[in-house]
């Protein structure tokens, strides 16, 4: 009697499919959580420099020449509380500011998530 060979998968080609399948698919897993982590890192970044130049832009309207000094505050934006702080310094130029505003996600204002530097100024028009 003639040996008759069937086609199709022996169980180790299988098993050694679905170990490729699952490390690529657990690559996937990790690539996906890592862009969404990332996602919301920029998201975050974003709103803290729309805020910085709000910071900025109302200083410049409320105010042609502010004073020098440190000014903190905060801002609901985003359905969250932000914080920032505005430091008012002279320049060589007596007639201008300079304005860095830093943005901060919690109330301690320990690391910045966003820096901003402008001007105003008699010389500098909004």
């Amino acid at each position: 009697m003639p040996v008759r060979r069937t086609s199709g998968f022996t169980l180790l080609e299988v098993l050694i499919a679905l170990v490729v399948l699952s490390v690529a698919l657990t690559a996937l897993v990790h690539a996906a959580g890592v862009s969404t982590r990332d996602f919301a890192g920029l998201r975050e970044r974003s709103y803290a420099g729309w805020i910085a130049a709000n910071v900025i832009t109302e200083t410049r309207l409320s105010d042609r020449l502010p004073a020098t000094g440190r000014r903190d505050g905060q801002q609901r934006f985003a359905g969250r509380e932000w914080y920032w702080r505005l430091d008012v310094a002279g320049t060589p130029d007596a007639r201008i500011r300079r304005l860095e505003v830093q943005v901060f996600a919690d109330r301690e204002r320990s690391d910045p998530v966003a820096q901003l530097t402008g001007f105003a100024g008699d010389s500098v028009l909004p």
